[in-house]
């Protein structure tokens, strides 16, 4: 009899057969992962082997996708464990959702997103190299009191 494996045990199959330490990833795959350098070894081998897929596509992503990757990577490791599984649940009911009440989410948190205003990441923020011109601070708006 010949048994062929599907679904999720495919996945922890291949998940445990990649369970990398982070010292035998490559480097360009360590430069796409860095932001989870540190926790990488604790991971579990599932996760391991997700983000190993990420890093497989990350060159044939368009400069707005590695962007994306990049900072979702880093939302992710300054999550804490409880914040993470919260994620996950979200995430499992999100999927459970009939297709068109998915759209109206990912409508409605698109909407959300576009609305706030964010700050470019510090690791966005080119180095400061000595000896070269430094941008001009923007003058400082003066606080003029209104009378009436």
């Amino acid at each position: 009899m010949l048994l062929v494996s599907h679904g999720a045990n495919a996945v922890d199959s291949a998940a445990s057969a990649k369970a990398l330490q982070w010292s035998e990833l490559s480097p360009q795959q360590q430069q796409i992962l860095a932001p989870v350098a540190q926790k990488w070894n604790a991971m579990p081998p599932k996760q391991r082997f997700k983000l190993l897929g990420v890093a497989k596509h990350y060159p044939d992503m368009t400069p707005k996708e590695q962007q994306r990757v990049q900072a979702r990577l880093k939302d992710w490791e300054s999550l804490t464990p409880e914040q993470r599984e919260q994620a996950r649940k979200k995430y499992q009911e999100f999927k459970q959702l009939p297709p068109e009440k998915r759209q109206e989410v990912k409508r409605k948190w698109q909407q959300k997103a576009e609305q706030q205003v964010v700050a470019p990441s510090p690791s966005l923020v080119p180095p400061v190299v000595p000896g070269s011109p430094q941008p001009l601070a923007p003058a400082p708006v003066p606080v003029v009191p209104v009378t009436q």
